[in-house]
């Protein structure tokens, strides 16, 4: 009688999220049953609240679930919400802000999402009161200690968790899928030439604290008289945001949808808020202005291995099926950072 497979599960959350997933997924759906979930809870007053609709403004509903629902419907991904199942010899997720009921105890490998949220009021609450980490929001990633390896972008993150601390044992330079090859925008189809991009964030939509007007007139200013294209973020107030925008730059383009990559490419100058996007035009040598520490970001800045982490993070995973110690520390996975100029 020939053995059962093992199984996976792989937690998704928003785009990027499920989408990092997926990539780490693919190297290990010939050996493995890999079953895909978007991002849940399980219990309690969370559950309720989903069910309610009080949580669209999360991963767990609204435009995120819809966005990752229809990602899994077209790449024909077998599904199992939830991990209803059960039996999972191994979870992936890209969050830890939950550890969902149905995951404790079994072994679980975290992947590094993006860029992690300041360290604001919400992140000292959790750290000095025990109060759940999603109130901390992703400047708590990492912080749970039920995973056996977490894999992150970068040796600057790495010491960044390890201050926050997180076991340095757990931890392991991999890249993250999606940030790993950034030279390849570099060609890019966007029509728009000599410009310069802002990337706004959705604080509002998540209840953080966010002078737009102020935002825009420091815009209008930085770009010097060039013209100006707004791409707002997915899970923004759309019709809110672009009358904002269209009252002080009546000219200004804004874009709702469309992928950022080739519009970074070919702008001359980014400027963003809290976003991960901020990696993508350090690493294009463009100009970028970010309500984050510039020389900070440089320090975090994912390391480039042509777009292979997610083979480095499915390596990862097959030890530890494979009942070996996931010794992660001795090395890098990658070289460190390099600049890609266009």
């Amino acid at each position: 009688m020939q053995p059962s497979r093992k199984k996976i599960l792989f937690i998704g959350g928003s785009l990027n999220q499920t989408s990092i997933a997926h990539a780490v997924a693919r190297p290990l759906q010939e050996d493995f049953d890999c079953y895909f979930t978007p991002y849940f809870c399980d219990g309690g007053i969370l559950l309720r609240l989903q069910r309610a609709g009080w949580l669209d403004f999360t991963v767990m509903g609204g435009k995120f679930r819809k966005a990752t629902d229809g990602y899994l419907r077209d790449n024909q991904l077998p599904v199992d919400y939830a991990g209803a199942a059960g039996d999972y010899d191994l979870v992936v997720t890209t969050s830890d802000l939950l550890i969902q009921q149905s995951i404790r105890g079994k072994p679980i490998v975290l992947i590094q999402e993006g860029m992690t949220d300041p360290e604001g009021v919400g992140y000292h609450l959790v750290r000095h009161l025990g109060l759940p980490r999603y109130i901390g929001s992703t400047a708590t990633t990492g912080l749970s200690d039920a995973y056996q390896v977490f894999c992150v972008a970068s040796e600057g993150y790495r010491d960044l968790f390890i201050r926050k601390g997180v076991c340095p044992g757990k931890l392991a330079v991999t890249g993250i899928p999606n940030f790993d090859n950034i030279a390849g925008l570099g060609h890019h189809d966007f029509v728009q030439r000599d410009f310069v991009l802002v990337a706004t964030s959705d604080t509002r939509e998540t209840f953080k604290r966010d002078d737009r007007k102020q935002f825009i007139r420091r815009c209008i200013e930085l770009a010097g008289g060039r013209p100006l294209v707004f791409k707002l973020h997915p899970n923004e107030n759309v019709a809110r945001s672009t009358g904002e925008i269209h009252a002080l730059i009546p000219d200004a383009t804004v874009l709702a949808t469309g992928d950022i990559g080739p519009m970074i490419a070919g702008c001359q100058m980014l400027i963003c808020q809290y976003s991960s996007v901020a990696f993508i035009g350090l690493a294009l040598g463009k100009e970028v202005h970010s309500s984050f520490d510039i020389e900070k970001l440089r320090k975090l800045q994912p390391i480039q291995n042509g777009g292979t982490s997610h083979l480095h993070i499915a390596s990862i995973c097959r030890r530890i099926l494979d009942g070996q110690r996931a010794a992660v520390r001795e090395k890098n996975f990658a070289p460190r950072m390099q600049v890609a100029h266009v």
